[in-house]
Protein backbone atom coordinates (compact mmCIF):
# COMPACT_ATOMS: atom_id res chain seq x y z
CA UNK A 1 0.00 0.00 0.00
CA UNK A 2 1.38 3.51 -0.76
CA UNK A 3 1.80 5.54 2.12
CA UNK A 4 -0.18 9.04 1.82
CA UNK A 5 -0.42 11.61 4.64
CA UNK A 6 -3.31 11.15 7.01
CA UNK A 7 -5.03 12.34 9.35
CA UNK A 8 -5.84 10.41 12.96
CA UNK A 9 -9.91 10.42 11.28
CA UNK A 10 -8.76 9.04 8.65
CA UNK A 11 -9.34 11.73 5.95
CA UNK A 12 -6.14 12.61 3.68
CA UNK A 13 -4.33 15.38 4.76
CA UNK A 14 -3.63 17.17 1.07
CA UNK A 15 0.19 17.42 1.24
CA UNK A 16 2.52 15.70 -0.86
CA UNK A 17 5.14 13.31 0.39
CA UNK A 18 8.02 15.52 0.49
CA UNK A 19 11.42 14.22 2.27
CA UNK A 20 12.21 13.70 6.35
CA UNK A 21 14.56 16.00 7.77
CA UNK A 22 15.67 14.36 10.71
CA UNK A 23 18.01 15.37 14.04
CA UNK A 24 20.45 13.33 15.88
CA UNK A 25 20.83 12.98 19.53
CA UNK A 26 18.13 15.94 20.93
CA UNK A 27 17.38 13.59 24.23
CA UNK A 28 20.67 14.19 26.56
CA UNK A 29 19.68 10.58 27.93
CA UNK A 30 19.70 8.90 24.18
CA UNK A 31 23.31 10.82 23.30
CA UNK A 32 23.93 9.39 26.96
CA UNK A 33 23.58 5.36 26.25
CA UNK A 34 24.94 5.62 22.69
CA UNK A 35 28.12 7.15 24.28
CA UNK A 36 27.77 9.73 21.87
CA UNK A 37 28.90 13.95 22.81
CA UNK A 38 25.85 16.52 22.83
CA UNK A 39 26.26 18.33 20.07
CA UNK A 40 26.37 22.41 20.47
CA UNK A 41 24.07 22.91 17.79
CA UNK A 42 21.13 20.34 16.24
CA UNK A 43 22.88 17.64 14.34
CA UNK A 44 20.88 17.14 10.60
CA UNK A 45 20.42 14.19 8.35
CA UNK A 46 17.93 13.59 5.55
CA UNK A 47 15.33 10.32 4.76
CA UNK A 48 14.17 10.46 1.50
CA UNK A 49 10.16 9.98 0.93
CA UNK A 50 11.16 6.08 -0.08
CA UNK A 51 11.97 5.89 3.44
CA UNK A 52 8.41 6.75 4.36
CA UNK A 53 5.90 3.86 5.01
CA UNK A 54 2.49 3.64 7.11
CA UNK A 55 2.63 1.74 10.44
CA UNK A 56 -0.99 0.22 8.60
CA UNK A 57 1.09 -2.87 7.68
CA UNK A 58 4.25 -4.63 9.95
CA UNK A 59 7.38 -3.23 10.03
CA UNK A 60 9.75 -4.64 7.57
CA UNK A 61 13.48 -5.32 9.00
CA UNK A 62 16.34 -5.36 6.54
CA UNK A 63 17.86 -8.95 5.89
CA UNK A 64 21.57 -9.85 6.68
CA UNK A 65 22.62 -6.13 7.27
CA UNK A 66 22.45 -6.26 11.51
CA UNK A 67 21.01 -4.94 14.22
CA UNK A 68 17.90 -2.60 13.15
CA UNK A 69 17.24 -0.39 16.12
CA UNK A 70 13.66 1.34 17.20
CA UNK A 71 13.64 5.08 18.00
CA UNK A 72 10.19 6.59 18.64
CA UNK A 73 10.44 10.10 18.18
CA UNK A 74 7.55 13.03 17.73
CA UNK A 75 6.62 13.82 14.12
CA UNK A 76 5.79 16.97 12.47
CA UNK A 77 4.04 17.50 9.26
CA UNK A 78 4.69 20.62 7.53
CA UNK A 79 2.07 22.76 5.58
CA UNK A 80 3.98 26.21 4.27
CA UNK A 81 6.82 26.62 2.33
CA UNK A 82 9.92 27.79 5.31
CA UNK A 83 13.20 29.23 4.51
CA UNK A 84 15.37 30.97 7.11
CA UNK A 85 12.07 31.09 9.30
CA UNK A 86 11.82 32.30 12.74
CA UNK A 87 10.68 29.83 15.75
CA UNK A 88 7.36 31.92 15.54
CA UNK A 89 6.84 31.51 11.54
CA UNK A 90 8.16 27.82 11.89
CA UNK A 91 4.83 27.22 14.65
CA UNK A 92 2.61 28.89 12.75
CA UNK A 93 3.55 25.79 9.35
CA UNK A 94 3.14 23.30 11.19
CA UNK A 95 -0.39 20.92 10.14
CA UNK A 96 0.28 18.07 12.62
CA UNK A 97 1.79 15.85 15.23
CA UNK A 98 2.71 12.17 14.81
CA UNK A 99 4.93 9.39 15.92
CA UNK A 100 7.57 8.00 13.79
CA UNK A 101 10.36 5.23 14.25
CA UNK A 102 13.54 6.54 12.90
CA UNK A 103 14.96 2.74 12.55
CA UNK A 104 18.59 2.29 12.51
CA UNK A 105 20.90 -0.05 11.09
CA UNK A 106 23.12 0.13 13.77
CA UNK A 107 26.27 -2.08 13.41
CA UNK A 108 25.82 -0.22 9.56
CA UNK A 109 25.93 2.83 11.50
CA UNK A 110 29.16 2.01 13.53
CA UNK A 111 30.94 0.80 11.29
CA UNK A 112 30.65 4.04 9.24
CA UNK A 113 31.05 6.15 12.26
CA UNK A 114 34.27 4.49 12.88
CA UNK A 115 35.36 5.35 9.62
CA UNK A 116 34.41 8.95 9.48
CA UNK A 117 31.82 8.18 6.30
CA UNK A 118 28.23 9.63 6.06
CA UNK A 119 25.69 7.42 7.78
CA UNK A 120 22.70 7.28 4.79
CA UNK A 121 23.24 3.70 4.41
CA UNK A 122 22.43 3.08 8.28
CA UNK A 123 19.33 5.55 7.99
CA UNK A 124 17.66 6.14 4.57
CA UNK A 125 17.15 2.77 3.97
CA UNK A 126 13.38 2.05 1.97
CA UNK A 127 10.75 1.57 5.01
CA UNK A 128 13.39 3.51 7.58
CA UNK A 129 10.75 5.75 8.07
CA UNK A 130 7.74 4.38 9.45
CA UNK A 131 5.13 7.21 10.20
CA UNK A 132 1.25 7.47 12.32
CA UNK A 133 -1.08 9.34 10.96
CA UNK A 134 -1.04 13.43 12.37
CA UNK A 135 -3.04 14.40 14.90
CA UNK A 136 -4.28 18.17 13.98
CA UNK A 137 -2.73 21.12 15.15
CA UNK A 138 -5.61 22.51 16.70
CA UNK A 139 -5.99 19.54 18.70
CA UNK A 140 -2.70 19.53 20.32
CA UNK A 141 -3.22 21.77 23.34
CA UNK A 142 0.96 21.63 24.19
CA UNK A 143 3.36 20.50 21.56
CA UNK A 144 6.07 21.65 24.32
CA UNK A 145 4.91 19.08 26.58
CA UNK A 146 4.16 16.28 25.22
CA UNK A 147 4.57 12.76 26.63
CA UNK A 148 5.50 9.75 24.27
CA UNK A 149 6.71 6.39 24.20
CA UNK A 150 7.18 3.09 22.82
CA UNK A 151 6.75 -0.82 24.24
CA UNK A 152 7.80 -3.98 22.71
CA UNK A 153 6.26 -7.01 23.55
CA UNK A 154 4.31 -5.11 26.68
CA UNK A 155 7.90 -4.18 28.24
CA UNK A 156 7.97 0.02 28.33
CA UNK A 157 11.45 0.37 26.26
CA UNK A 158 11.26 4.21 25.61
CA UNK A 159 9.36 7.18 27.30
CA UNK A 160 10.20 11.17 26.84
CA UNK A 161 8.30 14.20 26.64
CA UNK A 162 9.45 16.69 24.02
CA UNK A 163 10.00 19.33 27.18
CA UNK A 164 13.61 17.15 27.62
CA UNK A 165 14.05 18.10 23.76
CA UNK A 166 17.94 19.96 23.35
CA UNK A 167 16.17 22.00 21.10
CA UNK A 168 12.55 22.74 21.09
CA UNK A 169 10.68 21.70 18.20
CA UNK A 170 9.55 25.28 17.29
CA UNK A 171 13.20 26.68 17.26
CA UNK A 172 14.41 23.05 15.51
CA UNK A 173 11.99 23.55 12.78
CA UNK A 174 13.29 26.94 12.40
CA UNK A 175 17.28 25.54 12.30
CA UNK A 176 16.31 23.14 10.18
CA UNK A 177 14.98 25.98 7.12
CA UNK A 178 18.06 27.67 7.64
CA UNK A 179 19.81 24.99 6.03
CA UNK A 180 17.44 23.10 3.76
CA UNK A 181 14.07 24.62 2.33
CA UNK A 182 11.24 22.97 4.06
CA UNK A 183 8.18 22.42 1.89
CA UNK A 184 4.53 21.38 2.38
CA UNK A 185 4.43 17.69 2.71
CA UNK A 186 8.09 17.75 4.49
CA UNK A 187 8.50 16.13 7.75
CA UNK A 188 10.46 16.88 10.76
CA UNK A 189 11.36 14.40 13.28
CA UNK A 190 12.38 15.78 16.31
CA UNK A 191 14.71 13.24 17.92
CA UNK A 192 14.87 10.49 20.16
CA UNK A 193 14.52 9.74 24.24
CA UNK A 194 16.67 6.87 25.82
CA UNK A 195 15.87 3.33 25.33
CA UNK A 196 16.63 2.33 21.62
CA UNK A 197 17.09 -1.28 21.22
CA UNK A 198 16.93 -4.41 18.89
CA UNK A 199 13.99 -5.38 16.51
CA UNK A 200 12.88 -8.65 16.19
CA UNK A 201 10.64 -10.50 13.73
CA UNK A 202 7.06 -11.31 15.75
CA UNK A 203 7.36 -8.17 18.23
CA UNK A 204 4.44 -5.77 19.15
CA UNK A 205 5.13 -2.38 19.28
CA UNK A 206 2.41 -0.06 21.11
CA UNK A 207 3.27 3.89 20.12
CA UNK A 208 1.46 5.92 22.39
CA UNK A 209 1.31 10.06 21.86
CA UNK A 210 0.16 11.61 25.12
CA UNK A 211 -3.39 11.21 25.25
CA UNK A 212 -4.23 11.74 21.59
CA UNK A 213 -2.95 8.74 19.64
CA UNK A 214 -2.56 4.97 20.41
CA UNK A 215 -1.06 2.87 17.48
CA UNK A 216 -0.15 -0.93 17.56
CA UNK A 217 2.59 -2.65 14.76
CA UNK A 218 4.06 -5.54 13.79
CA UNK A 219 7.67 -6.13 13.49
CA UNK A 220 7.49 -8.99 10.13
Amino acid sequence: MSYEHRFIDGSPCGLPLGKVVCVGRNYAAHAKELNNPVPSTPMLFIKPATAVVGLDSPIVIPQDRGACHHELEVSVLIGEVLTNSSSEAAKQAIVGYGLGLDLTLRDVQNRLKEKGHPWEAAKAFDGSCPLTAFVPVKQVAGPLNLDLQLERNGVLQQKGNTSEMITGIFDLVAFMSTQFTLLPGDVVMTGTPAGVGELKGGDRLVLVLDKYCEFTVFVG
